[in-house]
């Protein structure tokens, strides 16, 4: 039986050592004698505070698992458990609701969360501030730039108040310079708040700017194929030299990896 653990379900993320464990979780679409299979037996911990980054091909089922571990579907096989409750999740399109402002955007959360009336723009002015978007409260979407479009989205999903941020390749859509502008601001409030992140992207230098630790996902069906633990200090450049070098390492695993898919 599949058992996916969230909020009172599970212990307090102070008393846990992860704040996501995945154990042997398989997925696979379709009706009986048509399954396909998208992931296969992934056993994967975040441990609290960390940056994860979820590396493969395109169709390998990175996005697929990062909904497993938001709640949006549920495994076919295998358990996910998310100590501090559900998580929060940003996706590559902003998604925020055009016809209110950037501040009543993040209110919106903060009513769901039960927030006091009374409480709800000063927190939202808050997370504003926190990704650099201070004075922005009353702008409408059509009046903000790509990037600062993700950086509404970004204070949304920190208004969900959750240990551990799921970000489903959400500077993908933006310009090489916007995008890392957003890789140091994304560092810099991690490194603030103390947050667990899995960041799933298929950009090898992205991973290698970001993240802690680096998992390659196989083709489908998706397995781990092999993880990297990345010691270059932050800040980090996405030009570093070390950056570079890791960054050519794991393209040739994920070169590797392509060509044994292609000859299946």
């Amino acid at each position: 039986m599949t058992d996916t653990l969230t909020g009172a379900e599970a212990r307090p993320a102070r008393q846990s050592a992860y704040a996501a464990r995945l154990d042997r979780v398989s997925k696979a679409f379709g009706g009986p004698g048509a399954r396909q299979p998208v992931l296969d037996g992934i056993t994967l911990d975040v441990r609290p505070g960390e940056f994860v980054c979820l590396l493969g091909a395109s169709g390998c089922g990175k996005s697929t698992l990062l909904n497993l571990v938001a709640g949006l579907d549920k495994p076919s096989a295998g358990t996910i458990t998310t100590p501090g409750g559900r998580p929060a999740l940003m996706f590559q399109e902003h998604a925020l609701f055009p016809w209110l402002t950037a501040g009543k955007n993040i209110e919106l959360v903060l009513r769901l969360r039960g927030v006091p009336r009374e409480q709800r723009r000063p927190e939202a002015e808050r997370l504003l501030s926190l990704v650099r978007l201070g004075g922005a409260y009353g702008k409408r979407v059509h009046e903000l730039s790509g990037g600062m479009r993700q950086r509404v989205a970004l204070a949304r999903a920190l208004a969900q108040d959750s240990r551990l941020l799921l970000m489903d390749e959400p500077f993908a859509a933006l310009d090489a310079i916007t995008r890392d502008v957003l890789h140091d601001e994304l560092t810099r409030i991690w490194s603030e708040t103390g947050l667990s992140v899995l960041f799933v992207t298929h950009n090898v230098r992205e991973a290698a700017r970001l993240a802690q630790r680096i998992v390659l996902l196989s083709s489908r069906p998706g397995r781990i194929r092999r993880e990297w633990t990345v010691g270059i200090p932050q800040p980090r450049r996405i030009e570093d030299a070390a950056v570079a070098d890791l960054s050519v390492e794991i393209t040739e695993e994920l070169r590797g990896e392509i060509r044994r898919h292609g000859q299946h």
